[in-house]
């Protein structure tokens, strides 16, 4: 009998995967085999394969036919579509939480994770996700879903650069934060605005600058 992978190593595999690439130890162009996954983590193809998938599902890796997956290179264009697209969409879920008053457990746990670490990006994407996913849309979230995966790509690159710091980032988070608790729906989703736009610019000069 041939025994089906362990659905858990394929997920811990894909962590472990997803975090080296947000560190940039695996950096954009960068090719991830089945079998250098395998060798790199002591586990059986299929295994990394499944992990593999779940990248490529994420949109973290992309994958042509008859090719192996790879980290994709974000264009100029794709960076400024990635988060003005964002930015339309968390303006819209921080404007409707804070209609509740009400924030997610999860976001404010991801908060003070950030808050205790240099490496923000785990947790700024944990922090967003689990705003998004507070709001009583599920579609909404599905949209925002979508776009994550690359948009963790970017957050990577600007941890990386260093053109954030953690303070920056945890000021700005609290200050969504302070307007959702309020009530205020206008000031939510002005602030996830300028969040948005003021880490896209960044990332724009740097890249710019290149």
């Amino acid at each position: 009998m041939t025994l089906e992978p362990n659905p858990v190593l394929p997920e811990s595999i894909a962590d472990r995967l997803r975090a080296s690439i947000l560190d940039q130890t695996d950096a954009p162009g960068t090719a991830l085999t089945e079998s250098a996954v395998a060798l790199r983590f002591g586990v059986a193809r299929p295994t990394a394969r499944l992990a593999i998938d779940k990248l490529v599902a994420d949109g973290l890796l992309r994958r042509e036919p008859h090719s192996a997956a790879r980290i994709p290179v974000l264009s100029r264009t794709d960076v400024i579509d990635l988060f003005d697209s964002r930015a339309v969409v968390e303006a819209a879920a921080m404007g409707a939480l804070a209609l509740t008053g009400t924030v997610p457990a999860q976001a404010i746990a991801a908060h003070r994770a950030l808050m205790a670490t240099p490496e923000f990006a785990q947790h700024d994407i944990a922090f967003h996700r689990a705003l998004v996913a507070g709001q009583g849309s599920p579609r909404l979230t599905r949209m925002h879903a979508l776009l994550m995966g690359e948009i963790e790509l970017c957050i990577g690159q600007v941890q990386a650069a260093q053109l954030l710091t953690t303070d920056e980032v945890a000021r700005q988070h609290q200050g969504i934060l302070d307007a959702i608790i309020a009530g205020d729906p206008d000031a939510a989703a002005s602030l996830a605005r300028d969040h948005i736009t003021g880490a896209r610019n960044r990332l724009l000069t740097h890249l710019d600058d290149k």
